[in-house]
């Protein structure tokens, strides 16, 4: 663990708790020694960390200290809105309702996020395609060139417009505006034979098209197996 991430653990542990904590409880939690903790303790009363206490008799963490704000890089957000929306499979909807606003101030702060739905089960990797390159097409708004097998088996190139990464419960779905067919379409992932980002982008002319398919999809469920 690093100095970073210890020193973020122990501001945890001590906001959560509700009373005094002794530094062998916290080393016992973190795995560290208490030599450690002591060093770290001291470090964060050095920095203004309102914690109060001494060794022998433990430590708390003033009342209504906050955490400062934690700057997450564009692949950050996304694993954790996928992350959020994955949460439905537990089966709790305490913790579902807590997600779903989490999800929300996170949408807020990063647009692009909620272009990553989930259905509660997962899928298999898809080796032909490379998910981070159809995240970056979505937020750049560049097109993409596919090569993709229907559902009876006929091949076609294609330039794509990708608008969306779903993960369904049997399938990973790109929606995306097809060039060739001059309409919303959803390609699987797992009949993707190969893409690529191209240099042309549609910058400006993905927000209509994703409004376009919210309106007439996301109320309903779209059958995969027949895409």
């Amino acid at each position: 663990m690093s100095r970073s991430a210890r020193l973020f653990e122990i501001i945890q542990l001590l906001r959560n708790a509700d009373r005094p904590i002794l530094a062998r409880e916290i080393a016992a939690a973190l795995e560290i020694s208490i030599r450690t903790v002591y060093r770290d303790i001291a470090s964060l009363q050095a920095m203004q960390t309102p914690i109060l206490g001494e060794p022998g008799v433990g430590y708390v963490m003033r009342k209504g200290y906050d955490l400062p704000p934690i700057n997450l890089d564009v692949e950050e957000a996304e694993a954790i809105s996928v992350g959020l929306s994955l949460i439905a499979r537990t089966g709790d909807p305490g913790l579902w309702r807590s997600a779903g606003r989490a999800a929300r101030k996170l949408h807020e702060a990063a647009p692009g996020t909620r272009r990553l739905p989930t259905s509660a089960w997962g899928i298999e990797r898809c080796a032909t395609v490379n998910l981070s390159e159809v995240r970056q097409a979505i937020r750049s708004e560049k097109k993409m060139a596919i090569k993709y097998c229907d559902v009876e088996g006929r091949e076609t190139k294609r330039t794509i417009w990708p608008l969306f990464l779903i993960y369904y419960v049997d399938a990973g779905l790109i929606v995306a505006w097809c060039e060739l067919r001059e309409a919303l379409r959803h390609f699987r992932l797992d009949r993707i034979a190969r893409s690529s980002i191209q240099s042309d982008d549609f910058v400006g002319l993905g927000g209509p098209l994703v409004e376009k398919w919210e309106e007439t999809q996301m109320a309903g469920v779209l059958p995969t197996r027949e895409l």
